[in-house]
């Protein structure tokens, strides 16, 4: 079954840039019709416009994922419920554990989970009450299955991000709604380079049994594949994309 999305329509949350940016012009190359969502509206419209430049159709639309009215306001007056939805809108937080404030903890939290729980209960209610069907993949990480010092607060959010894919995926596959969890391994990105070139960086990849980063079109395939047909009888379930990461000796 081939991987094409025409005539869906798509949101992505946290597409200013990054793998959100790359996400919507992925699901755009595939024929899907792509919102785009972030704080930085700015950003959202050089993305928009890269993609419409490429025949693609998207749109941007201001949402902060931490505030329960910018997420209904960003969902108020769809004409009908999306028929895909990633939630990738999330935040790192990094430094000791013994450091990490109460203020620091919760405000990754709330970004990455709390975020992502309000955006997909606000999309699977309209999917429920319009009674159409739809795919919900929820941007998790192999963070959230192994752990790594320096990032308990990111690490506990996509941990509980991943537990909340089942528990959803669970409770609305009656609906006829599918919620799936990408875990992407360590991805390259502009933001990272400068690291991953130093001699730490270079360290990390070399425990990487595959010794290398991830591409961000990596992802793409593994996306696609949960967005798309092709994974109708797939929900719950949890991809790990990380180069063989996770399976990596102790």
């Amino acid at each position: 079954m081939k991987l094409s999305l025409g005539g869906r329509t798509a949101l992505v949350t946290g597409a200013s840039g990054g793998l959100g940016a790359h996400f919507a012009m992925t699901l755009a190359k595939a024929g899907a019709s792509v919102v785009l969502t972030a704080r930085r509206t700015e950003a959202l419209e050089a993305v928009v416009a890269g993609i419409t430049d490429a025949g693609g159709q998207a749109a941007a639309i201001p949402m902060d994922v931490t505030n329960s009215a910018s997420v209904a306001d960003a969902f108020a007056g769809l004409g009908k419920p999306f028929d895909i939805v990633v939630n990738n809108a999330g935040i790192s937080g990094s430094g000791p554990a013994l450091e990490l404030s109460d203020d620091e903890f919760q405000r990754v939290l709330d970004t990455n989970l709390t975020g992502a729980f309000r955006v997909a209960r606000t999309a699977a209610s309209a999917m429920k009450a319009a009674n159409q069907p739809g795919s919900i993949v929820n941007i998790a990480s192999i963070l959230g299955l192994r752990v790594a010092s320096q990032v308990a607060a990111y690490a506990a959010s996509k941990a509980a991000l991943i537990q909340l894919t089942k528990v959803t995926a669970l409770e609305w596959a009656r609906y006829g709604i599918r919620v799936n969890a990408l875990c992407p391994g360590y991805v390259e990105t502009p933001l990272n380079a400068e690291f991953f070139a130093s001699e730490a960086g270079q360290a990390l990849i070399r425990r990487i049994p595959q010794r290398r980063l991830g591409r961000m079109q990596d992802l793409d395939a593994p996306l696609l594949l949960m967005c798309s047909d092709a994974s109708a009888y797939m929900t719950g379930a949890t991809l790990a994309v990380d180069g063989g990461h996770l399976v990596s000796s102790l």
